[in-house]
């Protein structure tokens, strides 16, 4: 597997030895430097060029970086939107283990757009036509102190749509139940653990994409406990994860919201986590939902 060493030297030599490339700098995660490093980090680089049509007619150019393994072109999917007159992107895989997310784009596109991602690092300018940028930085990911409002909203999400989760478990249909758990109910669990973090550090980190850095900040035991709300196909044992999940949300929100001087609706979560352990007790065959108690 070739070295940070070998790879910027190759994007600048490129850049160099290409008439039609201006500029070339790079974002992502090796420009944060509060990311760990480790094997699996891609290179996101981008190629400042005067145009861009002959560099995707001509698609053997990218061979100069490797033998490519498989590869993406984001750009000609059908069901995303494209400006390939500004910039257009390859998503390659080399069989050393590099990975490349490559895009190019067009001068005056870089220029309106480069201060878009505090992440980013100039690593040639021929001519000296990008603005000056100032250090990579993550600051734009960190957590924000939020709302009453968004703290509420985050909270009442998560009750109201466990209502979807229950039918899904009691009517054994597991896709549905997978993804209402983990892209809707998880998403608003991960917002308040992430505005813990947030109090924790004075909201001066970030906790990843899919806030895959909690462990840094939550005791191992907590950490442990996020964890486990994470279930496979089996009904029980989804029920045992949701309801643990409920559980720590709870823990969560009367944290942030005592911290933060904001109202939590227990009410609201009693009334919610009773649903749910109604549905559980039903049986299959239950021709009502029976009576409910607020």
């Amino acid at each position: 597997m070739r070295n940070e060493e070998k790879m910027y030297a190759l994007f600048i030599d490129t850049a160099k030895a290409d008439d039609r490339i201006a500029a070339v700098y790079m974002n992502g995660s090796r420009t944060n430097p509060n990311v760990p490093k480790d094997i699996f980090q891609d290179y996101d680089i981008v190629y400042v060029v005067r145009e861009t049509t002959s560099f995707i007619e001509d698609k053997n150019w990218i061979l100069r970086f490797g033998k490519i393994l498989y590869m993406q072109y984001p750009d000609e999917s059908p069901d995303a939107p494209s400006d390939k007159e500004n910039h257009y992107g390859w998503l390659m895989q080399f069989e050393d283990g590099v990975r490349i997310d490559l895009t190019i784009q067009t001068v005056q596109y870089a220029i309106a757009h480069i201060h878009d991602d505090k992440l980013c690092r100039i690593l040639l300018d021929k001519e000296a036509i990008l603005p000056a940028i100032p250090e990579s930085t993550d600051e734009d990911y960190h957590m924000k102190r939020p709302t009453e409002a968004q703290f509420q909203a985050c909270a009442n999400e998560f009750w109201w749509c466990s209502n979807n989760i229950a039918k899904g478990l009691w009517r054994e249909e597991m896709p549905y139940v997978q993804d209402m758990t983990n892209f809707v109910v998880r998403k608003q669990l991960e917002k308040m653990l992430s505005w813990k973090v947030g109090l924790l550090t004075d909201f001066q980190v970030s906790v990843g994409k899919s806030a895959k850095y909690l462990y840094r900040w939550l005791e191992a035991d907590e950490y442990q406990g996020y964890l486990n709300t994470y279930f496979s196909g089996n009904i029980a044992e989804a029920w045992t994860a949701v309801l643990h999940m409920c559980d720590l949300f709870e823990q969560t929100a009367v944290y942030v919201g005592s911290k933060l001087g904001y109202t939590y609706n227990a009410a609201e979560a009693r009334a919610a986590r009773g649903f749910l352990e109604h549905v559980r007790t039903l049986p299959r065959d239950a021709e009502d939902v029976q009576n409910l108690k607020s």
